[in-house]
């Protein structure tokens, strides 16, 4: 576990939100660019009956799962809004996840690092977790459910929606220090505590979760391992209304389309790709509208997926191929590459389509680096890919999917936008070209 002191978090996210106004290219401040903080004051509305729920994943877990899981809870609490209960969001920090390899430091930060917060308010109320300190003047959370694999595993022929408060089938992260204060994970934060702790055995939507809060006299309850639980209706409008609140910061789309002008000679004047950052409710664009720059957006996903996927994953060389037929069809001469790669992998890439294609990457400094974090450099990298004239993405990689939903949100015609390629030696079981029926539903 980490020990990170409470106030270093405080320091953090005030230098998290120095950064997300101060320009590191001419080193002055611009709000109008890099926009602020959680715009979104929730002091006013809070009353003795608002309550507080927190949530995490399995910290193992990769960042575009955990884009998921936002989902799932922002849902659960727009459900319990809708009975009439005051119920806020509260967003878990992001510690340092298994795909994020900097050598720097990237613990406890707050989601206004990656989203932003006045997009996410546009649905539910919902605030980071140093607000939630801010806001109740404690570091306390009054009760963790720690959630479970129900032993029922969907066998039973009745309801496959339960939950049940049990025993712990193994040692959770969790343990009493002493009567009502319990210590464990909680993100590293030293000074973060629960004043109870229960597991409950859980299977089925995150719906199941809202008769159980109600009865709960807990104001602020924490639900770790939320992957355990489903989405309450995937692909309802309600879904895809989660999905597209969670607008970039305005700093991490600078960046991108700052890269896009620069190397890609790609604007949203000349590739019909207007985007409404400021309400994301107005941003419905027409099917097709969009053009996109004149290159194609490749994500290769390599590293320990590669290895997980041997039976489908296709070599650089078939992907190339793929991707010289689509350039020659559309007459473009540049790629983006999103990888995680290495530079063996990026230079036989580069070799083998050839001197005659240019490929380009968003290789930070290391400025940028400290500014932006993993996640960020990875969401820059998704925005400019999503911009692409053609995408052609991984199988079966969240990472794609989280492209292919941008360029659904931008406008993108679905034939543009889900294609991927399989390995020769993966048979039509194995592997396919990802589904247009999950697109974005806007109304």
């Amino acid at each position: 576990l980490y020990t990170i002191k409470f106030e270093v978090m405080k320091t953090r996210l005030f230098l998290c939100y120095i950064c997300s106004i101060c320009t590191f290219i001419i080193g002055t401040c611009n709000k109008e660019v890099y926009g602020t903080s959680n715009d979104k004051d929730h002091s006013d509305s809070i009353s003795t009956d608002t309550k507080f729920m927190v949530y995490d994943i399995n910290p193992g877990e990769g960042f575009n799962l955990r884009r998921d899981v936002f989902i799932r809870a922002a849902n659960l609490v727009k459900s319990l809004r809708n009975d009439g209960h005051d119920w806020i969001l509260v967003l878990p920090p992001w510690l340092k996840l298994y795909h994020w390899k900097s050598n720097i430091q990237q613990n406890a930060l707050p989601w206004v690092t990656f989203f932003d917060l006045k997009s996410l308010n546009l649905y539910v109320p919902t605030i980071d977790f140093i607000d939630f300190i801010d806001i109740t003047g404690s570091s306390s959370i009054d009760h963790v459910i720690y959630l479970q694999r129900h032993p029922d595993n969907f066998q039973s022929k009745g309801s496959f929606d339960l939950i049940d408060q049990d025993d712990c089938q193994e040692q959770p992260p969790y343990y009493e220090k002493s009567p009502k204060l319990w210590k464990g994970y909680f993100w590293g934060l030293k000074d973060v505590y629960a004043k109870k702790f229960n597991c409950y055995s859980a299977q089925g939507s995150a719906i199941i979760m809202k008769d159980a809060l109600k009865k709960l006299s807990a104001r602020s309850v924490f639900i770790d391992r939320f992957e355990t639980l489903l989405h309450i209706q995937y692909g309802s409008l309600d879904f895809f209304a989660a999905r597209r609140s969670m607008v970039y910061s305005k700093n991490l789309r600078y960046h991108g389309d700052s890269f896009r002008k620069e190397f890609l000679e790609s604007d949203d004047i000349r590739d019909s790709t207007p985007y409404n950052a400021d309400d994301w409710t107005k941003q419905i664009p027409i099917k097709g509208q969009a053009q996109g720059g004149p290159y194609i957006g490749v994500h290769m996903r390599r590293g320990d997926f590669a290895q997980a996927h041997k039976s489908r994953i296709p070599s650089i060389s078939e992907i190339c191929s793929a991707v010289r037929v689509k350039l020659h069809e559309l007459g473009l001469n540049k790629v983006f590459l999103a990888t995680d790669g290495t530079k063996d992998e990026i230079k036989e890439f580069e070799r083998e389509l050839g001197a005659a294609v240019t490929v380009h990457r968003f290789v930070p400094t290391k400025e940028r680096l400290n500014m932006f974090y993993d996640g960020g450099i990875a969401i820059i990298d998704q925005w400019i890919a999503a911009h692409s004239r053609y995408f052609i993405g991984t199988c079966s990689s969240t990472f794609s999917l989280r492209i292919q939903e941008d360029r659904d949100i931008l406008g993108f015609h679905p034939d543009t936008t889900y294609n991927c390629v399989c390995g020769s030696q993966a048979g039509p079981d194995q592997c396919s070209q990802p589904t247009q029926y999950w697109a974005v539903k806007f109304s």
